[in-house]
């Protein structure tokens, strides 16, 4: 890690561990099966779910769309409990090694992901030890709030001027081998890892 004083890294697949075996039969309850396709794909949502994704829809939207698919009345709560279900937790020892990560290096997340997934991430995941969201990361960007998702290129080098960072001086830890080679097209240094490992090994 010489010369490294920015780390870069991805949500799901990375931080947190993804289940998405469990979304697809909590969806299926509902009387929803289109979802299949879209939750299974490793890296990338797909349709409706990357309209959110990309904030193109609101949630209020993507709930009613939702209760279209199914058979049944659905509330607000049935459809974010099933959509969420995708999210399984954060080992406590990457949140630990987050915090001594901060101590040397400008930690940033850049996670494709969507407001129903964050906001119950913020509240369920990251109130670890006292701590919240902040205490993990100098900035935050998400693909629903700028409107970009990886693996375009066009995200990275936004997360790039806007934190005043340069490529040289920048590490990113993502699983999809797509977004890491949209990195190192910038000259970005990258680890692709396979999801839910364990990338702590880079800095012992």
């Amino acid at each position: 890690m010489k010369d490294i004083k920015n780390l870069i890294f991805d949500f799901g697949g990375v931080l947190i561990n993804l289940d998405r075996t469990a979304c697809r039969e909590a969806f299926e309850k509902l009387g929803i099966e289109s979802i299949h396709e879209s939750v299974l794909d490793d890296y990338r949502q797909k349709e409706l779910y990357m309209q959110l994704e990309s904030g193109n829809i609101s949630a209020a939207a993507f709930r009613a769309s939702m209760r279209r698919l199914s058979d049944q009345d659905l509330t607000d709560q049935q459809i974010d409990d099933a959509w969420v279900s995708i999210l399984g937790d954060i080992p406590d020892y990457k949140l630990d090694w987050l915090l001594e990560l901060r101590k040397q290096y400008h930690i940033l997340l850049l996670s494709n992901t969507n407001s129903i997934h964050w906001q119950w991430s913020e509240q369920n995941r990251f109130h670890y030890k006292g701590h919240k969201v902040d205490d993990f990361f100098d900035r935050i960007y998400l693909s629903y709030e700028l409107h970009m998702q990886k693996p375009d290129v066009e995200i990275f080098k936004f997360v790039l001027q806007d934190s005043m960072i340069t490529p040289e001086s920048t590490f990113f830890i993502d699983d999809s081998p797509a977004n890491c080679k949209a990195a190192e097209s910038l000259g970005i240094q990258t680890y692709c890892c396979p999801a839910g490992s364990d990338w702590t090994f880079l800095f012992k």
